[in-house]
């Protein structure tokens, strides 16, 4: 890696260790594998930060060629000086990122409609629980009146059976 795009890499990865919100998502899990398995995640994910902020955001060391001039001979380390001078290091172009851009955009569109269908599905979830825990206190002492006016389609379904004169056989 080019010492220029190693610390590229090495800032990206510390924004993006910085912008993952870890306490957030270890409240989302429920079972202690998983819990298990984020951790090894998060200390994989911390490893190569890591790796990145220590091995690959520092310079090389620049090359002493008078102390090898000195015990190896001028002509010698001149062709190596002049070889490595020469090394041109590719610069890294990204054709990935716009590549896939637009689907990673697209696919975060989809996840926040999905996210805002399933709380207002786990809403309606919710009210409908409450609901079955209220009926179910009441549902002892309760009338069929008091019945029929929370149910008013049943009501309708039995008069209308009751009219036409529909007894269940």
């Amino acid at each position: 890696m080019s010492g220029s795009g190693a610390k590229k890499a090495a800032e990206v990865a510390t924004k993006a260790g910085k912008a993952i919100d870890w306490d957030g998502m270890a409240k989302l899990l429920v079972s202690d594998e998983a819990r298990k398995e984020f951790a090894n995640l998060r200390r994989a994910f911390d490893d190569v930060n890591q790796q990145l902020q220590t091995k690959f955001s520092q310079e090389p060391q620049p090359i002493d060629w008078d102390f090898y001039r000195k015990g190896i001979g001028s002509k010698l380390v001149d062709m190596y000086k002049e070889a490595y001078e020469s090394i041109e290091i590719p610069k890294y172009v990204d054709t990935v990122t716009p590549e896939y851009k637009p689907k990673f955009d697209a696919l975060l569109v989809e996840l926040k409609e999905a996210e805002q269908k399933s709380l207002k599905e786990s809403e309606r979830l919710e009210k409908e629980i409450a609901e079955v825990q209220e009926m179910k206190k009441k549902i002892s002492t309760m009338t069929a009146e008091e019945y029929f006016e929370k149910h008013p389609e049943l009501k309708k379904k039995f008069d209308d059976e009751i009219r036409n004169d529909y007894w269940g056989y």
